[in-house]
């Protein structure tokens, strides 16, 4: 009996997820109109109004840098103060950086709008940590409120939440009340997803206590209810939960079943993230590709018109043939330089062409066969229960896909700037909020190798560049910082203002370190990829060639400081002043 308890709270947890979705999502619409009604009285102050705009257009790195600005503005305005609180920390919890969340809602004041909705956002990341003593206090203060002050928060979702705590707590009372009573509201308002949800959420609540003749008729009915939605997560978790009820139960045929069905789903999920990537890179490729022929047909046109015009004025004006010989020859020379040099482009698109082609066939041959494999060790360690081994092998996987997704997204950038797509803007900015940004989204990955990191650049450092382009490059050298670091290692950033005309941004690791030929090899412009001396690293080198035309692009210069064993320091010159300014 304590297999099934095991295996029935662990299907317990794959629901909460699918429920937290739900009710972010379920009434969005009203939120986002109150958020945009309520707001406008400060729509005249243009930070605030821009991060109002991202806010509900959900660029979340957008809103966090414009409520800054408008945060660091001489207006000071308590309400204004606390939506541009609310907005960065509703922004970071869609970041999951939870930390950060916590630190923004406490700046809130209690009479402000949306503190109800701030303090049920603290109660869900409270539930989904499992500190549930705490996140009962958070929708114990929301339960007695009446709709006018919800503000897009269900009454059904407040009392499933305070269920699930309860359930947690194994205060199994309390926690069916809360569980039923809910239920009762989700059937009122015919809300699929969350029926399924509190279905199975009331079978584990049972089937925790024993209680096998009332559990299983709820797994039951969530399992039948799926069938009714379009929701792979649904299904595949209602299918789970056969399987085990089943399995408990000693009917392995049906256990079975129910198992290739939740696979089945599984398998649908990751199809369809497959589907879309590979979809984006063809759209990419088929507008590059109709472009070449919109070129090719411009050109010939033109070469139409004017040999049309040519035998149009030869036939009528022959006393000025020699006259006319000579403008059509020198449309002609033109003519040709057109096609000379639409030639050279040709060849250099089809260069890249080749290029992005085989580093697609072997680099993302390579990661999709790393990730069958260890996809085959984790079924059979998933028969054996081998945990310590799944775990491995899931962190494996998900290296495996962080970096496939990586070098798909250089790819792409480096795919718009060789081909000339890509839009620049060059605009002055603030350094040292654009470092903070781009560092958010790397500090799980540096808690995880023990990293410690520093950020020192200065405030006041004021560089003109391409904001896009600049994130996109700290990016990539922050994440190769990362990756050749040791363990308890350290990285900092920092800036050194020895260049009147140039903001030297330092980006310094205390990891591997290169010798003298390999830092000069990365120097050059010549190759598209770099091999690395690591072999056991993972990359292709692209990133730093990105980062180097970007630079360039940007009107900047880039070098590199290292000594094999003892780090390196991957060196931005940024420019101080606009070009030609």
């Amino acid at each position: 009996m304590a297999v099934k308890i095991k295996v029935a709270l662990l299907s317990l947890f794959l629901i909460i997820p699918t429920l937290l979705f739900s009710q972010q999502e379920a009434n969005a619409g009203l939120f986002e109109r109150e958020i945009k009604n309520k707001s406008a009285v400060y729509i005249g102050e243009a930070n605030f109004h821009k991060a109002q705009s991202f806010f509900l257009e959900k660029q979340w790195d957008s809103t966090l840098v414009y409520s800054m600005k408008q945060l660091d503005s001489s207006i000071k305005d308590e309400e204004l103060t606390n939506y541009c609180h609310f907005f960065r920390g509703y922004s970071f919890n869609q970041k999951k950086l939870f930390r950060e969340t916590e630190k923004e809602f406490a700046n809130i004041s209690k009479g402000f709008e949306f503190y109800f909705n701030a303090r049920m956002i603290l109660g869900e990341i409270a539930l989904e940590h499992q500190e549930y003593k705490k996140a009962i206090q958070y929708f114990q203060e929301i339960e007695p409120l009446d709709a006018s002050k919800l503000l897009g928060i269900k009454k059904s979702n407040i009392d499933h939440n305070l269920g699930l705590c309860h359930l947690h707590l194994e205060a199994f009372d309390k926690a069916e009340a809360y569980l039923t009573k809910s239920v009762k509201l989700q059937e009122q308002q015919k809300d699929t997803l969350e029926m399924i949800g509190s279905y199975g959420d009331i079978a584990n609540l049972y089937y925790v206590q024993y209680k096998d003749a009332l559990a299983i008729p709820y797994f039951k009915k969530a399992y039948q209810l799926s069938k009714k939605t379009k929701n792979y997560s649904a299904k595949k978790n209602a299918a789970f939960n056969m399987a085990i009820v089943e399995e408990n139960r000693k009917d392995f045929a049906l256990s079975l079943t129910y198992r290739k069905e939740y696979e089945k789903w599984k398998d649908s999920i990751n199809d369809q993230n497959k589907v879309w990537q590979l979809a984006e890179f063809e759209k990419q490729f088929a507008v590059g590709q109709k472009q070449k022929e919109v070129s090719l047909l411009q050109a010939e046109n033109k070469i139409k018109i004017a040999e049309r015009n040519g035998l149009f004025y030869s036939a009528i004006v022959l006393l000025i043939l020699l006259g006319t010989g000579i403008y059509f020859y020198r449309e002609k020379v033109k003519t040709n330089k057109i096609i000379v040099g639409q030639k050279e482009n040709l060849d250099e698109l089809n260069a890249t062409k080749d290029k992005l082609f085989s580093i697609v066939s072997h680099d993302l041959r390579s990661s999709v066969n790393a990730l069958k494999t260890s996809n085959a060790k984790l079924s059979e360690n998933l028969e054996s229960k081998n945990l310590e081994k799944l775990d491995t092998l899931l962190n494996n996987n998900s290296a495996i896909v962080n970096g496939a997704y990586n070098l798909l997204d250089n790819l792409l950038h480096w795919a718009l700037l060789q081909t000339k797509q890509s839009y620049f803007e060059i605009a002055s900015m603030r350094l040292f909020f654009i470092v903070e940004q781009v560092v958010y989204n790397y500090k799980p990955l540096m808690l995880d190798k023990k990293i410690h990191f520093e950020n020192t650049v200065q405030k006041n450092d004021i560089v003109y560049a391409d904001q896009e382009s600049l994130k996109i490059i700290l990016r990539n050298l922050l994440d190769n910082a990362i990756k050749f670091s040791n363990e308890k290692g350290t990285i900092k950033i920092h800036t050194r203002n020895t260049n009147e005309n140039y903001c030297e941004l330092v980006i310094e690791d205390s990891g591997l370190g290169m010798n003298e030929i390999t830092r000069l090899k990365l120097l050059e412009d010549t190759m598209l990829l770099s091999k690395k001396e690591n072999e056991n690293i993972i990359g292709t080198g692209l990133g730093l060639q990105l980062c180097k035309s970007m630079i360039k692009k940007n009107n900047g210069r880039f070098s590199i400081e290292s000594e094999l064993g003892k780090g390196t320091k991957m060196i931005v010159y940024l420019s101080k002043t606009l070009p030609n300014g």
